[in-house]
């Protein structure tokens, strides 16, 4: 099989996507999935997303892991995959898409896209003496720590992944440091990749929720090893909504791959 791939990046978390509106690549595997996201033999990703054609909707994204299984919601890569709706002229400045995790919205301006998030009640943010776990379209477990820089994030974050509280399931595992009130650096191990990854949508959305709740504020600025982002939310009733991730998603390059060489 022969694919006619885009890479895209945002904040350094790449990804490979696929044109599926005529469903020609339905049939992918996990193995072929794997092999797409290979660094060394392959095209070199985080993940895979699918453009699908859904009624009702602009599209339909479907997110694969680097480890060729099909993943939870993915907030970086739902904003470049914004950004390639537009490349392809399926929307101009908004869109509104469905995801695994449901409804999106999102804008873009030239590199710059906003993904309203699933909105998430604070009872749903459960607290423990160390860390924080909620759900915000992928699981999250939040830390808080002195300086991130000094936290072996690929060897803590594999122990607390694969621990037994979360090794069923798999969870995402999100090092922060406070800045200020309304700035954080955060440095996220993503289950799926199973290894750091240089920025993380929804572990950067759940950190920024978790500041908000504790500072009670709305607007949080966050650096990662790739970039930086901000998240607008409102709280509302005890539930955060209008939930915006904000930062660039970027083409990188487009080419075809030989899944059968």
């Amino acid at each position: 099989m022969n694919i006619s791939f885009s890479k895209y990046q945002g904040t350094g978390n790449d990804f490979v996507l696929l044109d599926n509106t005529n469903k020609q690549y339905a049939s992918l595997n996990p193995q072929q999935i794997e092999f797409i996201c290979d660094r060394r033999f392959g095209i070199g990703a985080d993940g895979v997303m699918l453009l699908n054609k859904k009624e009702g909707y602009d599209f339909e994204m479907k997110y694969y892991n680097s480890d060729g299984n099909e993943s939870s919601m993915c907030g970086n890569g739902g904003r470049c995959m914004v950004a390639f709706a537009k490349r392809l002229g399926i929307v101009t400045t908004k869109a509104h898409f469905i995801a695994i995790d449901g409804e999106h919205t999102a804008e873009i301006e030239n590199d710059s896209v906003s993904l309203e998030m699933s909105q998430v009640h604070l009872n749903e943010i459960k607290t423990f003496e160390t860390f924080f776990q909620l759900d915000t379209g992928s699981p999250h477990y939040v830390t808080f720590v002195e300086d991130v820089n000094d936290i072996k994030v690929e060897q803590e974050g594999a122990m607390i992944r694969n621990s037994p509280m979360f090794e069923a399931e798999g969870i995402n595992v999100n090092f922060v440091q406070e800045k200020a009130d309304n700035l954080l650096f955060v440095r996220t191990y993503e289950r799926g990749v199973e290894a750091e990854t240089l920025s993380c949508g929804t572990g950067v959305t759940a950190c920024s929720l978790v500041q908000m709740m504790q500072k009670n504020i709305n607007e949080i600025k966050v650096e990662t090893l790739g970039g930086n982002l901000s998240v607008i939310a409102t709280n509302e009733n005890n539930t955060f909504t209008n939930i915006q991730l904000i930062g660039p998603a970027q083409f990188v390059f487009e080419g075809k791959l030989n899944l059968d060489a």
